[in-house]
């Protein structure tokens, strides 16, 4: 009898082993056949946030593929590496997706966020409208090709403002915060996640943002001008899986604006230390969640464009702006 219950002992044993290695086997089979999808984010940026929960959520697994992120040290790092080819895409600006358009290489471009700079200055200050920059200090984040400031500059020459008067100097956004307290800058130009950090340090506030100036020249505020941006002849090859990621993207927008304690997994990536910090960088990014894209609303992203090109030169056409699926 002994002998009985120990050859079945083991004849489970080996049953149970066949199994586990058969169930392996097929999960590394299903692995196998999902496409890898590699993107390049900047290690800081607002991006890493959303991806950071998809993965951890295991939303990219769930809608069939893996997504493989990759950290990088700058914005001309990661411009850099989608044109080598050594990521499928990155995150980047409408406004730099038709400058690479207009040099003939296309890129597609899926909605982010339609968050955009914003003009902070001190609590005090009489600074209120684009009209009040002329004559003062203006420090603005980034070099003089990025977005905020290129839509800053088209709507002064809209209204009227001659922003020639203004002492403007470039900088990293910590400069320019640090420069502003110290009362160096009258007003500072930066990104949005920088402006929701310092507000919610307290002594500042928000002059105006670039949603006020699109809605002051008749453009649609919750138009997204950040987004994944991917080569079109990759874009091309991979339909399937960029509906899948946007799926996911989707997914992961939802459960972060529905789920405040999923925050608290993204905490370290934001940096935010403080509460009131935090709860503005949270709030912040779940409202500039944009709609998904249309026609009409491509149509309204276009005619930005248009606003801003050259009166021969060709905008992005519609089929460069994606749209999801049912």
């Amino acid at each position: 009898m002994k002998r009985i219950r120990l050859h079945l002992r083991h004849t489970l044993v080996r049953h149970c082993l066949l199994v586990l290695w058969l169930l392996a086997g097929s999960w590394q089979a299903v692995a196998a056949e999902r496409p890898v999808l590699r993107l390049g984010v900047l290690q800081f940026g607002t991006a890493h946030w959303e991806l950071d929960h998809l993965k951890r959520r295991g939303l990219d697994q769930a809608n069939g593929f893996d997504l493989e992120v990759r950290l990088l040290a700058d914005l001309p790092a990661s411009r850099l590496a989608l044109v080598s080819g050594s990521v499928d895409g990155i995150v980047g600006d409408l406004l730099w997706a038709q400058s690479r358009f207009a040099a003939g290489a296309p890129l597609l471009f899926v909605p982010f966020s339609s968050r955009l700079g914003e003009v902070v200055v001190p609590e005090h200050s009489d600074i209120a409208t684009l009209a009040d920059l002329p004559g003062k200090r203006l420090g603005v984040a980034g070099g003089p090709d990025g977005y905020a400031w290129q839509l800053l500059q088209r709507a002064a020459r809209r209204q009227g403002v001659d922003l020639a008067s203004a002492h403007v100097q470039f900088a990293a956004p910590p400069l320019l915060d640090q420069a502003l307290r110290r009362g160096q800058l009258d007003a500072v130009l930066t990104f949005w996640h920088f402006a929701a950090r310092l507000r919610g340090e307290g002594g500042v506030r928000s002059a105006f943002g670039m949603r006020e100036l699109l809605l002051a020249n008749g453009a649609e505020a919750d138009l997204p001008m950040l987004g994944y941006l991917f080569a079109q002849p990759w874009a091309e090859r991979h339909g399937e899986l960029l509906q899948r990621f946007e799926r996911a993207v989707r997914q992961a927008k939802r459960q972060l604006a529905d789920d405040p304690q999923a925050w608290q997994a993204v905490r370290p990536l934001m940096r935010a230390g403080d509460e009131a910090v935090f709860a503005a960088l949270r709030e912040a990014f779940v409202a500039g969640t944009p709609a998904p894209l249309d026609a009409p609303r491509i149509a309204a992203l276009q005619a930005l464009l248009r606003a801003g090109a050259d009166r021969q030169q060709a905008v992005m056409p519609a089929a460069l702006f994606f749209q999801a699926g049912p």
